[in-house]
């Protein structure tokens, strides 16, 4: 059993990391704040770029003069995956999911007979894949919106994208990120960026919109898509890396708000075991006092 003095030192040491626990989410919950809002504030324009590609790409798709960028190559052998992770730990399972989601991709890629490279966007991505899957890795890129996501990053991106897709390098690349909806709740998304594939309600809601309406384009929606797709393809990495960003800081809060719980649900137990224990040490000695008074 534990000494009265090893018992006040486990307190002390919880007590302190209880302290770190707390400043850690305070800080958390002001910074998922700011980015709760920038991803906010990206989404409407995103999503009415992809609307718009959305009714352009349906009138062309499958014909002989489609951009490359939503034609593709003619193929689907090789995938090069796009896996977006943080720098930092102490954020719960929001980089374990994230891996474990990217190794079921890649086996089930794999079992299909398909080709798959990586570019990984964070140190964990980096780290936990290089252990395994290190020869797929294409890119490595680290401390992405540190200290505050900018465009630029997510342009950076997107031309080293446009690169390898020149250089036919692969046939589809895909983003998988987590997609924040609150706090304590954040979805696993893979999101095909090349060729240019609208999500099924990006073109429920095309259809909708354009319902009953004419539109005139100038010039024509072959030279329109041309110029915007490479336009696009930055946007929806932004929008996803602002995701994955907010999404961080949520995972991050919520862990340690629940480890700042935990750390206090030991202290109250050993404090409970200690004055036990320090009842029981002074029995003892009242006990011996009154034996050996006794004796005399």
């Amino acid at each position: 059993m534990a000494t009265l003095k090893e018992l006040r030192n486990r307190i002390r040491s919880i007590r302190s990391t209880q302290k770190i626990t707390s400043a850690q989410k305070m800080v958390a919950a002001s910074r998922l704040r700011r980015a709760q809002e920038q991803a906010e504030a990206a989404r409407p324009y995103a999503q009415r770029m992809e609307r718009m590609l959305s009714s352009l790409a349906a009138s062309l798709k499958g014909q002989a003069n489609a951009a490359p960028l939503l034609a593709g190559t003619g193929s689907d052998q090789t995938h090069l995956l796009l896996v977006a992770t943080s720098d930092r730990g102490l954020a719960g399972g929001f980089n374990a999911t994230i891996i474990r989601e990217t190794r079921r991709t890649i086996r089930q890629l794999e079992s299909q007979g398909k080709t798959v490279k990586l570019i990984t966007l964070g140190r964990k991505s980096r780290d936990a894949l290089r252990r395994d899957q290190g020869r797929k890795i294409v890119e490595s890129r680290i401390e992405i919106g540190r200290p505050r996501l900018r465009f630029e990053e997510a342009q950076a991106i997107a031309e080293a994208l446009l690169a390898l897709y020149a250089d036919k390098q692969f046939d589809i690349c895909t983003i998988i990120y987590n997609h924040f909806r609150s706090a304590i709740t954040q979805i696993i998304t893979k999101q095909q960026l090349i060729p240019f594939s609208p999500p099924e309600s990006a073109n429920d809601n095309a259809d909708a919109a354009n319902r009953g309406a004419v539109y005139e384009f100038e010039p024509e929606d072959g030279e329109i898509l041309n110029e915007l797709l490479p336009r696009n393809l930055p946007v929806q990495i932004y929008t996803a890396l602002l995701d994955s960003v907010a999404s961080e800081w949520g995972a991050r809060m919520t862990a340690m708000d629940n480890a700042t719980r935990n750390a206090g649900e030991i202290i109250n137990t050993l404090n409970v075991t200690y004055n036990r224990s320090r009842q029981a040490a002074i029995t003892k000695e009242l006990i011996e006092i009154i034996s050996g008074a006794e004796a005399l």
